[in-house]
């Protein structure tokens, strides 16, 4: 059985552009085309779409995600890489949490000192224009995870 490329999109909750991107970046074979040019796709493609949509869900980056694929296609190998992309993807979770935590934090206080007075008194902007400020060190982890 084969399906368009807005069946896939539609059966796997992914966007069209989004399967061309990994089409694109090797994620998805790119599949056979029928006459007219339309992308025809089997249901193994639909199953690797979803597969590769619930990892990005679970915050699985592009690299890991790819790995663990490859790791699907022998079945019989031992899941030790496998568990260990996930540990890796698991402290990186945690470190995220602590560090929202942290933020949460930070912003409460933020507004909880805040006097609902003028502008120019505001805890908020001053807080926000001058780190020191700020109780924690929320800086350093925000521009280690910036993109850029």
């Amino acid at each position: 059985m084969d399906f368009s490329i807005g069946e896939v999109s539609r059966r796997s909750r992914v966007k069209i552009p989004t399967i061309r991107y990994y089409e694109q970046i090797g994620l998805l074979e790119v599949p056979k085309r029928t006459e007219g040019k339309q992308r025809r796709y089997e249901s193994a493609d639909l199953g690797r779409l979803n597969f590769i949509r619930h990892a990005r869900e679970l915050g699985f980056e592009i690299g890991p995600i790819r790995e663990l694929l490859e790791m699907g296609r022998t079945p019989d190998q031992p899941c030790a890489a496998a568990d260990e992309i996930a540990r890796r993807h698991l402290g990186d979770v945690e470190r995220r949490i602590s560090q929202l935590i942290a933020l949460r934090g930070e912003l409460q206080r933020m507004v909880e000192e805040c006097g609902h007075g003028r502008v120019g008194e505001c805890r908020v902007i001053q807080v926000l224009g001058d780190h020191s400020h700020c109780e924690t060190d929320h800086a350093a982890a925000a521009h280690a995870r910036a993109p850029g």
